[in-house]
């Protein structure tokens, strides 16, 4: 049977560092909601904006599987690993943390911001060797429909992960309708609105809002607004 966890954009947590502004719908640092730990092996989904020339220093993680996505401006990664990159719109970056790895993030740019989004899943193994890897994918390709960008294969389109998880989006002209239909039975799905609005089984979600879907095989997206943009998250629900 199917069941709805709606989160509001406004019900987020929210943190102002000056140099970055930062939502978060799962807790996350000083913000703690005993009701939104995580859903599934979706652990943390953080809506940053980095102000020109800021970022975060070196800092670690392990046994994590991390993935950026940047909506906006250039973010410059540098990792234990020897990896030096650049990610803007269109890119996907996917970290395993696995044994333990050091990284930090800036925005590359004085005069402008970044925005992106940095998700944590939990994997399905632990102290697996670190890995990094960035794709380039053509946004083109989610206009009206949905677009993978994630998968647990490596041969699949989109960056792989140590999950069985799936994620996609999709931009959308107002009044186009599609099904999603759920790759590994078990898992659930997490909808986070980028931009415009949308209808999730008679559901309406607004900029910024999230809906959690439990027990479903399936379920029907209709844009409601032009160029409306949408994320979805496909995870497992045990962890």
């Amino acid at each position: 049977m199917k069941s709805y966890e709606l989160h509001a954009a406004d019900s987020r947590g929210a943190a102002n560092h000056g140099w970055l502004q930062s939502y978060h719908t799962f807790s996350f640092a000083n913000y703690h909601n005993p009701s939104r730990i995580h859903f599934g092996a979706l652990r943390v989904l953080n809506d940053d904006t980095v102000s020109g020339g800021m970022g975060f220093g070196q800092h670690p993680h392990d046994n994590m599987e991390i993935i950026s996505i940047p909506l906006e401006g250039d973010l410059e990664h540098q990792d234990s690993m020897g990896n030096k990159a650049v990610i803007r719109h269109g890119d996907i970056q996917v970290m395993s943390a696995g044994t333990g790895i050091y990284h930090s993030e800036y925005n590359r740019n004085k005069d402008a911001t970044v925005k992106f989004l940095q998700i944590w899943v939990f994997p399905n193994k632990k102290n697996v060797t670190p890995r990094y890897d960035q794709i380039t994918l053509n946004v083109a390709d989610r206009h009206n429909q949905l677009q993978q960008i994630l998968s647990p294969n490596a041969e699949d389109a989109g960056v792989w992960i140590h999950q069985d998880a799936w994620f996609h989006m999709g931009k959308f002209d107002q009044g186009i309708e599609t099904n999603y239909a759920i790759k590994k039975a078990g898992n659930g799905i997490y909808a986070f609105v980028l931009s415009g609005s949308f209808e999730i089984d008679g559901q309406t979600l607004s900029p910024r809002d999230g809906l959690g879907i439990r027990g479903a095989e399936s379920f029907e997206l209709k844009a409601l607004t032009a160029d409306a943009e949408i994320l979805l998250m496909e995870v497992p629900m045990q962890i």
